[in-house]
């Protein structure tokens, strides 16, 4: 694989749209959005990999940083074995990864990180609610436990914010996250468009 890949973080606590905005992103040519907890929630549950992680999970706590960063560079060989990823054309949307300082220090040699999109919400319940809609759409039963969500934003604000000091300043673009979609949506193209133009240039001009 490549030395480091051209890569974007989303950022944000739980429930703050990240799995949105990512999605919607990766549907953009030239745009590859990678989200880690689609990945844990992918491995077959009943391997030993699968229940370990998945015991983790549903109590609300972070998978171990060596155990996610393996599976993550497992997981990018895989993707860009089969042709959906090209690390010279595309752009690397990572959504869930780094969650820890020590994640961060570990990914620093794999991926060149030009953009950090922290997208910010004051509203906690708001957040809590979201959550627990989309628990009941997607059949997410660990996202429907008020106790277990309220416990991510516990492990979001000791672990996870603090990776925002990783970065240097210059890289990091609060964005609103209140909003629809596309609200949201436009403001974070207004601060990533820039930053995949000049790495990958205009197709068009």
């Amino acid at each position: 694989m490549p030395d480091r890949f051209k890569t974007v973080l989303l950022f944000g606590p739980p429930g703050v749209g990240k799995g949105t905005q990512g999605k919607l992103l990766g549907q953009i040519p030239g745009i590859k959005h990678l989200a880690t907890g689609d990945m844990f929630r992918g491995l077959d549950k009943n391997s030993d990999l699968g229940k370990r992680i998945h015991a983790i999970m549903s109590t609300g706590a972070l998978v171990p940083d060596d155990l996610t960063v393996e599976l993550w560079q497992a997981h990018m060989k895989g993707l860009i074995d089969s042709g959906k990823f090209s690390p010279k054309t595309d752009l690397l949307v990572l959504d869930g990864i780094p969650r820890s300082a020590k994640q961060a220090t570990a990914l620093d040699p794999h991926v060149s990180v030009l953009k950090v999109l922290h997208l910010t919400c004051p509203k906690l319940d708001e957040m809590v609610g979201r959550m627990k809609k989309r628990a009941l759409k997607e059949n997410r039963p660990d996202d429907a436990d008020e106790k277990v969500i309220r416990r991510r934003f516990d492990v979001y604000d000791q672990e996870t914010r603090p990776v925002l000091a990783h970065y240097e300043k210059k890289l990091v673009a609060d964005i609103d996250a209140m909003g629809t979609p596309i609200e949201v949506l436009s403001r974070v193209l207004n601060d990533l468009t820039p930053t995949y133009v000049k790495h990958f240039g205009n197709p068009l001009g």
